[in-house]
């Protein structure tokens, strides 16, 4: 007999002891260890039962201490057993948990941090050392946690404040809108900002990722984004942690990736076109299969046709890769499945259309209004730009955040409101355009177009026509300042193996290319670069600004 899964409300937490209390010994998550291989990698795990008592136990401690409702919490702590039993328990106590990149730097992290005016912090003994050194979270700082050894910066250690006896812990109940999480943007395309994330958002996507997806109770997910692998309890799914740098996906060993999956019967890959790539690449050169995966996500960026092909070549007949399209402040907000990526849309990519993102998710409403810089008060239907004009995205749906913490001017310029039904539209900052069957098309970075006299150029389909090159790995358009005009400028990266192809062969060849369509004929200047700089939540959105300054140098 089964039981109907009763609707997402509440408390995001409220879903672990519902699900602990019908299946205790199933698997909750399973962390791949650190270390060398005599054979099988060890795993540490949590069953559904003992994550949940585990979390009580610590939220106990929490609330003992002063961590309670409305306390804003800055976590650092590396994905273990310990980061999920933690984030449980944030979570229950009613705490607001503040969820920042390492690897967005040291000054970043300061800003951040003084932004979200912490009251709490809890983290490995790396991070408080830092924090210490920096000053991170002063003057708001009343409480830490380290979870390990403390040395000189006082506080409590987690194992001083759990309690050492089971005890159930009652989830708090929200309020309508009420903060349940902050998370920073990684600052890759703009300065780092705090999404505030309420209980109603998580629960939504949620929803989207059991309806859209197809996720079904008993599946394992192995869960390159280890936030997101929180979701796992509401829809009846366990989380496998690689042994991986989440912050660097890219430099990730492939072959953890390839055993985390295998060791544990994995359903679900999320994963970036980063790690795509990397784990593709080594798994054609090696052999390997991937029997258990029923789907594999992807995000973070659009990912690339070549290495789609590649990696779905390691999948069982009929399985596929989404690509799926969304942000820090709204996600996801649409994705398409791999076989109509490859099969219907490539060709129109490679020809300068855009990269096509698919439908939208149920509950998300995507429209293209007309391109401003401007900030933009009420909604309105004169916004809207011509049918099949690239404009600017914007969504509206219950995945949507309302505003970022402690940035008034930044949630002004991203947020739109509407007059008499009081939702928020969001502006995702990229640009493109609907097709006739009402597919969402990307064309990029509305900040990274590119305005020449001769007209705007968006940097998706003029970068996916010259990356139709063999020895091109990928491509950027940046403009340039001469004499006060901007100049068109296609940054190049080469494929490893591009052999003994030297650059000004390479470069008439990209020039031959562009001369072939409309949109990159006003393209004339083409540098090379040894290896592009990238975000540091994927590695895979380009760092334009950084190139930008680059190329700007090599004209002056």
């Amino acid at each position: 007999m089964t039981t109907e899964t009763p609707p997402l409300t509440g408390n995001i937490a409220a879903h672990l002891p519902r699900m602990a209390a019908e299946h205790p010994e199933h698997l909750a998550v399973s962390v791949q260890q650190p270390g060398g291989r005599t054979g099988r990698h060890v795993y540490a795990t949590y069953t559904l039962g003992q994550l949940e008592d585990e979390s009580n136990r610590i939220a106990h401690g929490l609330d003992r201490i002063g961590i309670s409702r409305g306390v804003r919490t800055v976590l650092m702590v590396k994905p273990s057993l310990e980061f999920f039993a933690l984030t449980f328990a944030l979570f229950k106590v009613g705490a607001v948990p503040v969820f920042v990149d390492p690897g967005m730097g040291i000054k970043n992290l300061k800003t951040c941090l003084a932004e979200a005016e912490p009251h709490a912090f809890i983290g490995i003994p790396k991070a408080h050392a830092a924090r210490a050194l920096f000053g991170w979270g002063k003057p708001t700082l009343k409480t830490l946690v380290t979870v390990g050894r403390k040395l000189l910066w006082g506080g409590y250690t987690l194992d001083g404040i759990r309690l050492k006896e089971s005890k159930l812990f009652e989830p708090m109940t929200p309020e309508t809108g009420e903060t349940a999480a902050i998370l920073f943007t990684s600052g890759s395309t703009g300065i780092p900002k705090g999404a505030v994330y309420t209980h109603e958002v998580f629960n939504a996507q949620v929803e989207i990722l059991r309806e859209d997806y197809k996720i079904t109770p008993g599946e394992k997910d192995l869960a390159t984004f280890p936030l997101f692998a929180l979701f796992g309890p509401a829809l009846g799914m366990a989380a496998i942690i690689p042994d991986m740098d989440a912050s660097k996906p890219a430099a990730s060993n492939p072959q953890h990736i390839i055993d985390a999956i295998h060791d544990n019967d994995a359903t679900n890959l999320f994963a970036s076109p980063a790690l795509i790539e990397l784990v593709g690449q080594h798994g054609i050169a090696n052999g390997i299969t991937f029997p258990t995966l029923k789907r594999v996500i992807s995000a973070g960026a659009p990912a690339n046709n070549p290495s789609l092909e590649r990696f779905a070549k390691l999948l069982p007949e009929g399985i596929e890769i989404f690509p799926s399209y969304g942000a820090t402040e709204a996600l996801p907000v649409s994705y398409i499945g791999s076989n109509e990526q490859l099969n219907d849309t490539a060709e129109a990519t490679n020809n300068g259309a855009g990269v096509c993102v698919g439908r939208t998710v149920h509950g998300v409403e995507a429209s293209i209004i007309k391109i401003t810089d401007d900030p933009i008060e009420h909604w309105s239907d004169k916004l809207h730009s011509a049918p099949g004009e690239i404009g600017e995205i914007t969504v509206t749906g219950p995945v949507v955040t309302k505003a970022y913490y402690n940035r008034p001017d930044s949630t002004r310029q991203a947020k739109i409101k509407h007059p008499e039904l009081g939702i928020i539209y969001h502006r995702m900052g990229d640009v493109g355009y609907f097709d006739e069957q009402g597919r969402l098309w990307m064309c990029g970075r509305k900040a990274h177009r590119v305005e020449t006299p001769d007209g705007t150029l968006f940097t998706i389909p003029v970068e996916r026509i010259f990356n139709t090159h063999a020895a091109v790995k990928r491509t950027a358009l940046v403009g340039v300042k001469q004499s006060g005009i901007t100049t068109p400028v296609l940054c190049v990266e080469k494929n490893e193996d591009a052999g003994s192809l030297d650059e000004e062969t390479l470069i008439n060849e990209l020039k031959a290319i562009g001369g072939k369509h409309a949109i990159t004929k006003p393209i004339h200047h083409f540098l090379i670069h040894g290896g592009f700089p990238v975000d540091v939540r994927h590695n895979a959105k380009i760092f334009r600004e950084a190139l930008a300054e680059w190329a700007q140098e090599k004209f002056s």
